[in-house]
């Protein structure tokens, strides 16, 4: 090797490189985060004008974005996604995550309890509707980002936790509907609490942070967990079948999350071989 293939392979060459890239994702996220909060406080001004929802609710969609913002900002500087641009899927995700911010910001909000308060009123099934509506449009766009990443060739790390963690944070606003709706009692929380109790579990035992294959059966039952909590939101549906349903696909998560800690607990203690 001559002394100008030794320069070009040298260290400090590809660190310069990788540095650029990075500056490159950052200044592409900068402006993928900026048209997103833009975008989206023009939705929450339409819906809180529309709604009688007021200031408040604008506040609490502002509130809910900046979190993801800073939780996505921080994980592209941990380095897990090596491109230069997020791609097309993971503007999908920051999308499903600004939309579960409307949904998220109805929480406590008088127009949204008197919804389900006084059922029949036109203003009021049409703000149900809406909500179904929403919601069913997050779920569906769940089904766009992981072809658009796999598509494209910008699957990562980041892409994908980023994805399951804005599933997680949307079944939870899904839940907290529910059961402010009246729907379901305050225990309808635990679907949404089931993954954050296993990560909280997983810093005591760490052998729960193992990582877990793809499998179809745990994005199967995903997807029947945020649909079932969707439909308990119809407004057609009465109380009693709501509850049903939602126990029903609580069980299922829950049984869904014992096969992978029984799973990773047969790989902490492998048995021996005969």
């Amino acid at each position: 090797m001559n002394t100008r293939e030794r320069f070009l392979s040298s260290t400090p060459h590809a660190g310069w490189g990788a540095a650029v890239a990075t500056a490159t994702l950052r200044r592409n996220a900068r402006r993928d985060l900026a048209a997103a909060a833009g975008g989206l406080l023009a939705l929450a001004l339409a819906a809180a004008w529309a709604a009688d929802l007021g200031a408040a609710y604008v506040v609490k969609v502002l509130v809910w974005f900046a979190a993801g913002a800073a939780l996505v900002w921080h994980g592209l500087r941990a380095g897990a996604h090596p491109h230069g641009r997020l791609g097309a899927a993971n503007r999908v995700t920051l999308v499903r995550f600004s939309l579960a911010g409307l949904l998220f910001a109805l929480l406590g909000e008088q127009v949204w309890a008197s919804a389900w308060a006084a059922a029949g009123t036109i203003k009021v099934n049409a703000l149900a509707w809406a909500v179904v509506a929403l919601a069913m449009l997050t779920a569906a766009l769940d089904a766009v980002d992981g072809a658009l990443a796999r598509r494209s060739g910008l699957a990562s790390d980041f892409g994908a936790r980023f994805d399951m963690e804005t599933d997680a944070a949307y079944t939870l606003v899904l839940c907290a509907l529910v059961w402010h709706a009246g729907q379901a009692g305050p225990w309808v929380l635990a679907a949404g609490l089931l993954r954050y109790g296993f990560v909280a579990a997983a810093w005591r035992w760490r052998w729960l942070a193992t990582p877990l294959p793809p499998n179809r059966r745990r994005q199967t039952v995903c997807v029947v967990q945020i649909m079932g909590l969707i439909v308990c939101l119809v407004p057609l549906v009465p109380p009693a079948l709501a509850a049903a349903l939602a126990a029903a696909s609580l069980a299922l998560l829950g049984l869904s999350f014992a096969i992978d800690v029984h799973t990773l607990a047969q790989a902490r203690h492998p048995r021996p071989e005969n």
